[in-house]
């Protein structure tokens, strides 16, 4: 009797021994799935969760049409466009920027950011992941030529026989398929210097140094407002589809996204973005008000007098830079809506201690630039002072920071970073081109650096004209 009582007190241990560990797994794998459930929702980050965060954060690249940085402010089309929408859901904006497509496009993947906003190939194998909202933008390769001339090609056939510039890459690609569907005769000179940017092949056409080259339309159109010689309407190229893009479990955002640029497209802000980047001119008529050789430079020579002294500079200096930057118009409002005699950037001249509604006053816009001038030195205190003048009017037209990043440019291509003429004056030309403005020591991006070359030059070539011709 006792044996039996024994091994039925085992049975009945081991039948509530496997009940228990079964009601632990149960258990277990119950919160297991809770957590993994837990863990879904901690991933999710729809609208909702963007909301309750404040911020949306903006994938996009850097690009003359995308994003940039000029004279220390966030530009660029597709970033305005970013911050409308942020500020239509009262939303904080942060963006970061990606070397190229695949990296923007693993950067939304990973969850890096919420929405890219960048003009993104419409590609079937994104389709599971992604989901594609916004206005749908047709992207296309066209022929950059001069509107006048030597005549406009009207159709791709009348390329053969012509010679066309371009860079390697996909508009070469595009050009050598391009060729033989043509049945050849197309000339195609692949320009592989590292100091020519696809933005200087466009230059050189309206110079008449070349006559072709193929870019993006969208670059084409806004290189034609500092140009307006170019023709861009043939195109050499399929449409290619593209739009921005959210990820594929965030149906909210997406909606969120297509309604806003349905509502928006013909908006006033929307507009009044589209005509900075690829309407308004980014150039500036010239002409003299008062003859050098009265002994007079302008009507405010007094204030360039004044105000120079107060940073060391000849006043003559001072002048060449206002009529670089306004030709002396104080009510000149430039694309970038830079304002007055001396065009400070509205955020500048706040900072400067510029009274509000006094941008057109040619002596506070004279006093805050001078201030800004002082200001702008002391980051170049390394830099010799015979070369110092160089690096602050540069810093004057694109920012500190672009100067900065053309600095440790020519330093690591074994240039001296100290000495600007054909030195880091190179460097601040190839920030336009991605393989150097993506490089790791630049921290600013892309910046269409032909502008300050330019600016430097011709500023220090006017100054040297005033000083012979005016008395100081």
């Amino acid at each position: 009797m006792k044996a039996k009582s024994v091994t039925r007190n085992r049975l009945a241990f081991g039948l509530t021994l496997v009940l228990v560990v079964g009601m632990l797994c149960a258990f277990g794998s119950c919160r297991k799935k809770e957590q993994h459930k837990q863990q879904g929702k901690m991933v999710e980050h729809d609208l909702p969760q963007i909301k309750d965060s404040g911020e949306l954060i903006v994938l996009t690249m850097y690009s003359s049409t995308s994003y940039f940085i000029y004279r220390g402010q966030d530009m660029g089309f597709q970033y305005e466009l970013g911050k409308q929408f942020a500020d239509s859901l009262g939303l904080g904006l942060k963006v970061k920027t990606a070397k190229n497509v695949p990296e923007l496009v693993h950067m939304l993947q990973s969850g890096q950011g919420d929405v890219i906003a960048y003009n993104l190939p419409v590609r079937k194998e994104w389709r599971d992941s992604l989901a594609y909202c916004g206005k749908e933008h047709v992207t296309r390769q066209v022929l950059v030529q001069q509107s006048a001339g030597r005549g406009t090609l009207r159709d791709v056939t009348q390329l053969v026989g012509k010679e066309v510039h371009v860079k390697p890459g996909k508009h070469l690609e595009r050009l050598k398929n391009l060729n033989q569907e043509l049945g050849g005769g197309i000339r195609i000179h692949v320009v592989r210097g590292d100091s020519i940017t696809e933005e200087d092949l466009i230059a050189q056409v309206a110079k008449g140094t070349i006559d072709y080259t193929v870019a993006d339309d969208d670059v084409a159109q806004l290189n034609k407002t500092y140009f307006t010689n170019l023709n861009v309407s043939l195109i050499v190229s399929f449409d290619q589809r593209a739009s921005w893009a959210v990820r594929k479990d965030c149906p909210l955002l997406a909606k969120a996204v297509s309604r806003w640029f349905a509502s928006s497209v013909t908006s006033s802000a929307y507009k009044a973005s589209e005509k900075r980047y690829f309407e308004s001119s980014k150039t500036l008529s010239y002409s003299p008000i008062l003859s050098l050789r009265e002994g007079k430079i302008s009507i405010y020579d007094p204030l360039f007098k004044k105000y120079a002294k107060d940073i060391n500079w000849d006043w003559r200096l001072l002048a060449s830079l206002a009529y670089t930057e306004s030709n002396f118009d104080t009510t000149a409002v430039s694309w970038a809506g830079a304002r007055g005699l001396m065009q400070l950037m509205p955020s500048t001249a706040k900072a400067m201690g510029m009274p509000e509604g006094k941008e057109t006053n040619a002596e506070e816009s004279i006093k805050a630039a001078v201030k800004y001038i002082r200001q702008t030195t002391r980051s170049f205190m390394t830099v010799p002072e015979a070369e110092r003048i160089n690096f602050v009017l540069a810093s004057y037209n694109s920012g500190v920071g672009h100067v900065q990043d053309a600095m440790a440019l020519a330093e690591k291509y074994g240039k001296d970073k100290y000495v600007w003429r054909d030195n880091v004056e190179k460097y601040i030309l190839l920030k336009s081109d991605e393989e150097y403005f993506s490089d790791p020591v630049c921290k600013f991006g892309y910046f269409r650096g032909i502008e300050t070359y330019n600016f430097v030059r011709d500023i220090m070539a006017r100054y040297e004209r005033y000083k012979e011709v005016i008395n100081y």
